[in-house]
């Protein structure tokens, strides 16, 4: 008779945690929260989305700036080139073009 009394008591509370669980199941309030939760589940994949581009850019933004600093460092050895930058020699004779007549002196 025990245990017939002990499975009357197991059979009610199983019965009252599914009729709990129905009534839960169907509300209104439920029916919110589980709305909710699928958005934020999607938001949090756009998110991780996002995220990974901004991985990828924070890598090739490191590589330009590796570029860039490398690019800015002097270079030792430069080679100078002769295209044109060098000046004209003059070139000193004894003829000048002014015209060679002299003036007399004045006595």
């Amino acid at each position: 008779m025990a245990r017939t009394r002990q499975n009357d008591i197991l059979g009610k509370l199983a019965d009252a945690g599914e009729e709990a669980l129905s009534r839960v199941a169907g509300s209104q309030a439920t029916a919110r929260v589980l709305e909710t939760v699928n958005g934020m589940r999607e938001r949090v994949d756009e998110l991780q989305k996002r995220i990974m581009g901004l991985d990828r850019l924070e890598k090739r933004v490191a590589k330009l700036e590796k570029t860039v600093a490398e690019l800015q460092k002097p270079k030792t050895a430069r080679s100078r080139s002769s295209s044109g930058t060098t000046a004209r020699k003059r070139t000193t004779s004894g003829t000048s073009s002014r015209s060679t007549t002299r003036k007399k002196p004045s006595s």
